[in-house]
């Protein structure tokens, strides 16, 4: 039988425990700072592989926002700007393949913003952008 574990040592090992899922949570989740000029933000796109890929999506914070925006790479290798607050409640949407989902309540949108599933009754706002010659993509923050 091994010996009883004091309330110290289960205290640090829960701590332990929390710590390692909390960080292993914040580690999926990686933001990219951008600097705005004369609102717009500019990404180089070979500075982001996982914009390479279809389907691919950044998580970007514009420096001075409030909230993310989701840079998503559709299928057809264009490029869509949504603002990550969930119309429903304000949580943020985590980009899941094909589908951008609300860990709150569950809102479900298609990779353009579009609703495919409630709570939500409006669409993720989108953000103008243009692709330039020179591999980057502008992002009208205005």
């Amino acid at each position: 039988m091994s010996a009883p574990t004091d309330r110290r040592a289960f205290v640090r090992a829960a701590g332990a425990a929390l710590l390692v899922t909390i960080s292993g949570g914040c580690a999926s989740v990686v933001v990219t700072r951008v600097t705005p000029v004369n609102g717009r933000a500019r990404i180089r796109l070979a500075d982001h592989p996982a914009l390479a890929t279809a389907d691919g999506a950044l998580r970007i914070l514009p420096d001075g926002a409030t909230s993310e925006l989701l840079v998503l790479r559709q299928s057809d290798g264009s490029y869509t700007v949504l603002s990550s607050v969930c119309t429903h409640r304000g949580c943020t949407v985590d980009a899941q393949g094909a589908r951008l989902v609300c860990p709150c309540h569950g809102s479900t949108y298609d990779r353009t913003g579009r609703v495919l599933v409630g709570p939500a009754e409006r669409p993720l706002a989108q953000l103008r952008s243009q692709l330039t010659s020179d591999g980057y993509l502008e992002i009208d923050l205005t």
